[in-house]
Parts: structure tokens; sequence; C-alpha cells
């Protein structure tokens, strides 16, 4: 899947204009009528890496169902489970990934007996990054650019 040549988001602080997000990574940022350009990052990874990891997950993947299995399955083999993190100021640990009907990835998160599933997506990452968080961050990126 290539991702679109424009994605437009509303900005994230007061005063904002819209932020325009291209395909190589770059945000485009007009406010009070001037626009400017920065490198958008990505945790550390590299436009070109996030594009081969993309394909790698979704080559040969047709269909909605086949790509979001693809992610899964690259997921599974380069994520590091368990791992600690935090979700709303409460220590968890993220113990499996599941993939929903609706083509959904979510870390199964527990505390104690408590457990919640959260979208791979908006999973918080911990400072401390486990073995293969890149891949979060380049599920992230497609995510995103769809």
């Amino acid at each position: 899947m290539s991702l679109s040549d424009h994605e437009w988001r509303a900005g994230s602080e007061a005063g904002d204009g819209l932020k325009q997000i291209t395909a190589r990574g770059f945000v485009m940022k007009t406010v009070r009528g001037k626009t400017t350009t920065a490198r958008k990052a990505h945790q550390g990874l590299g436009a070109s890496r996030l594009a081969e990891m993309i394909e790698e997950a979704t080559v040969d993947a047709y269909g909605e169902r086949e790509q979001a299995t693809g992610w899964f399955t690259m997921l599974e083999e380069h994520l590091e489970l368990p791992f600690e993190t935090e979700v709303l100021g409460l220590r968890v640990n993220v113990v499996r990934l599941e993939q929903r009907d609706d083509n959904c990835i979510v870390a199964v998160c527990m505390r104690g007996k408590a457990r919640q599933a959260i979208a791979i997506a908006d999973l918080p990452l911990p400072t401390s990054k486990p073995s293969g968080a890149e891949w979060i961050v380049a599920y992230r990126q497609w995510v995103g650019g769809r």
C-alpha cells in the first residue's frame, strides 16, 4: 500500500493552522499565512526504513484483512513481549497481541487481575522501548497514511 501524497491534520496547539504531512515524512505547517517545513520525527527511524517496513508487512496483501494480518504477523515476530508501559498513569504489562474481527490489532494489557485491550496504534510506548517497538512506529505511520 502506498501512502497518499498529502494528508491534512488540524493543528494540535492553540493558534496552530493546518499541518500537511507528506509521504516523505515532512510536516508542512501553515500559521498566519506562512508555511514552514520540518522533518517529522519517527522515533529514530528514517523515512526509507519506514517505507521498507511498511512494504515488508503488506507485500502481497490484498484488502484490509490481509494487510492487518501482515502487520499482526510482523508485530508478533518482532515485538518482545511482555513489556511494561504506562496507561492513564498506571503501570501495566503488555502480555500479548490480538487481531480483532474488525482488523484492529490490540495489545492486551494487565495490571494485577485486571485486563484491558488497547489498540496498538494508541498504546503509549515506554521510555525504554522493548525490542521490536520500531514495528509499532511503522504500523502507526501506515495507519496514519491510509
